[in-house]
Formats: structure tokens, C-alpha cells, sequence
């Protein structure tokens, strides 16, 4: 099979191992052996995992081997699920052991777990502008793009060229494009990082992470150091973010094409609303070449305003009905967050707005309607 959707909802039918349509929910942490062929463990070889039998929850289950088999289908390499976003930004930390990290502005969640990596490695962290002097072979570099919270992008494509010349590998998250609006591998990274939680999750119930690599081996060992520090989605996350993937494609072309509709209309009327409204951040709106190149599919369907006063921010927020006030993003539900309530490092006056699946036309009344509200109650 070749279609994105197909892999989508069938990649793992070769697991089945029941009748059910949809696959069952299997909550035991302890696997019974086959009494019938018990072989040592220092005695078995040449099977590959999917042919061993799950002996404990911790090392493999069913959910979880369904899931890495429909990830791996989609993502184009081999892919191994975690059980947040963030303890699969560490396994890839603890796997490559750099002795340099290489690090932009990003999801401030990352930029703590590197600090804390750092403080038993005595892993350097450093900025893009010391690229040139200081990567080396075995060095990483990280790159967000899309970026959070503004939805825009960098030039990926020339920074793995400047990663590659000084044989470092670069990482990149790409949790803000999700398949299939972007395949990361044809910007030339190493390694691909999403937040399950987020778009591959798509309704806010659930945490995980996933880590794609282009070689099977790397992804076994991975899985080794993952039973090691436990941090394997459980058998119930695995389940829902399986079945929130059959619907990844709808899901997120129709996210991508309302906020661009939102993102557009804004920018068009922003004169409408001049006391409130000092700036719109999304990749739609940037004009260089390399943008359009690297999000051929449709752009992500995160993008920020800045207003012209933090105070205005929960004037704004408390007139919206059905964009909600919670952090996060991805899900089918619209969700604004005044981003400085969880990020310190933010302008204050920033808010961050992931589109749902809602209707555009009612978002697009929500939205403006509550800064013509504030623009005349300012006033």
C-alpha cells in the first residue's frame, strides 16, 4: 500500500490477532510463555521483534507494537514511541550522548531537559552562531520547525548543510508539521521528533512522543535503552493515539486550511482593529523562497498575534465562546493560550492560537469579534 491514509488505518493489519475490526485494549503488564517452545534467553536468535512474543509490558505490548508499526509506515523510517514528548527528546539525548548541543529557540520543555541532561553529562550547550567553531562528529544539532509558538520556519535545508559540513547530526522537531503536510527526511535531517501529544494524538487525551530514525538497527537499540528508563507509552495511550492516527490526513489538511483562512483574513482587516492588534507570526506570511519549498503540503495550523498591550490579552480571551483558554495544541478543538501564563521567556502580549477542526467561518467570527470588542471597549 502506498497511500498516506491507507498505511494510515491499515500498516498494522498484519498484527492482527483477533477478529475485532478495531484492535482490543490489552491492559496486562505480564505476557504467559509458550510452554510448548521455552528456548533461553542467551539461546535465541535471528527473530526479529515482531516475531518474538511479549514477555512484559515494559519491554513491548501488543498497542505499542501496533502503533510503531503504523508510525514506522507513515514517518518513513523506523520509528519508536515513547511515552511523552519530552522523555523522547531525552532518549534521543541519552542515545547520542553529545558532547555538544546545538540549540535555538524552541519549545522551552526541551530547553529544560537538555539543562538537565547537561547536568549529568556534562553535555555543553550552545547556540547556532557557534556551529562553525565548535560541532564536531557526534555533535547534535536541534532544530523546531515549524517554530512554537509562531508557526513560522527557518531554512532547514541550508542549516543541515552547515550541521553536515562539521559532521554533526541535526534533530529536527517537527511536532508543528505533521504528516502529511511535511516528510522531514527530504530536508536532509538525521532524526525526526514529534509530540504524540499533539496532531499524531489529535484530541487532547493523551501523552506520548516518537523518535524516527533511518535505520531498523538504531531503532532496536533505542527500544533496548527504552525498557531501561521505562518510558514506554501504556497499553491505553498506545491505543487511542493508534486510533487517532486513522484519521491524521483529514484531520490535519482541514486544521491547515482554517487557520490559513484565519491567518489571511486577519492580516486583511488588521486595520479594523489598529488599538488592539500589533502583529500576526505565521509561516503563511513569511516571503522567502525556502518557506513555500519546505511546506509544499500546507502550512501548520499554529500561528500567534501579538497585541498591543499584555492587558488586553484576557480582555480578548474572555470574550471568545469557542476558542478555549488551555494550553496545548493539535487537538480538534480550537485553543487560545496567553503564552506567558506558561512560558516565562515570552512577550507578554502574545497569544498563541491552534485551529481546530470548527467550522472557519464561525472561528473567524469568535476570534475577530472579540478583538473588535476590545478594540472598542480600549477605546
Amino acid at each position: 500500500m502506498s497511500n498516506f491514509t491507507t498505511k494510515c488505518i491499515h500498516a498494522d493489519d498484519i498484527l492482527n490477532r483477533v477478529t475485532d475490526v478495531v484492535s482490543p485494549i490489552n491492559v496486562s503488564t505480564t505476557f504467559r510463555y509458550d510452554n510448548d517452545n521455552l528456548t533461553a534467553s542467551m539461546e535465541v536468535s535471528g527473530l526479529t521483534e515482531s516475531e518474538q512474543l511479549p514477555v512484559y509490558s515494559r519491554e513491548s505490548h501488543p498497542n505499542a507494537d501496533r502503533l510503531e508499526t503504523v508510525l514506522t509506515s507513515i514517518l518513513g523510517g523506523f520509528a519508536v514511541a515513547y511515552a511523552s514528548g519530552l522523555s523522547a527528546y531525552y532518549a534521543v539525548l541519552t542515545h547520542i550522548c553529545p558532547k555538544r548541543l546545538f540549540i535555538s529557540d524552541c519549545y522551552h520543555g526541551c530547553q529544560l531537559a537538555a539543562k538537565l541532561f547537561a547536568k549529568t553529562s556534562g553535555m555543553q550547550i550552545l547556540s547556532f552562531d557557534e556551529i562553525e567553531t565548535k560541532c564536531s562528529m557526534g555533535d547534535l544539532v536541534h532544530v523546531e520547525d515549524p517554530s512554537n509558538p509562531y508557526g513560522e520556519s527557518s531554512n532547514v535545508v541550508e542549516l543541515v548543510k552547515r550541521v553536515h559540513k562539521k559532521r554533526g547530526l541535526i534533530l529536527i522537531d517537527s511536532t508543528l508539521a505533521p504528516p502529511p503536510l511535511r516528510n522531514p527526511w527530504d530536508l536532509g535531517v538525521d532524526i525526526i521528533l514529534h509530540s504524540g501529544t499533539k496532531y499524531l494524538g489529535g484530541h487532547s487525551d493523551l501523552l506520548s512522543g516518537v523518535v524516527c530514525v533511518d535505520n531498523a538497527e538504531q531503532a532496536v537499540e533505542m527500544r533496548k535503552e527504552r525498557m531501561i528508563m521505562g518510558t514506554i507509552p501504556a497499553s491505553l495511550e498506545s491505543f487511542l493515539l493508534l486510533r487517532s492516527l486513522r484519521t491524521l490526513e483529514v484531520r490535519v489538511r482541514q486544521q491547515s486550511a482554517n487557520c490559513l483562512k484565519l491567518v489571511k483574513f486577519l492580516k486583511e482587516h488588521a486595520v479594523e482593529v489598529p488599538g488592539v492588534l500589533a502583529s500576526i507570526r505565521h509561516a503563511s506570511l513569511q516571503t522567502d523562497d525556502y518557506v513555500k519549498s519546505q511546506n509544499k503540503e500546507g502550512y501548520s495550523p499554529v500561528f500567534s498575534i501579538i497585541l498591543k498591550e499584555p492587558a488586553q490579552c484576557p480582555k480578548v480571551i474572555k470574550e471568545l465562546h469557542i476558542f478555549q483558554h488551555a494550553t496545548s495544541l493539535g487537538g480538534v478543538e480550537s485553543l487560545i493560550e496567553w503564552r506567558s501564563l506558561s512560558d516565562s521567556s515570552i512577550d507578554k502580549a502574545l497569544l498563541r492560537i491552534s485551529v481546530g477542526l470548527e467550522n472557519a467561518q464561525d472561528l473567524l467570527a469568535d476570534l475577530f469579534g472579540a478583538l473588535k470588542h476590545v478594540q472598542g471597549f480600549d477605546l
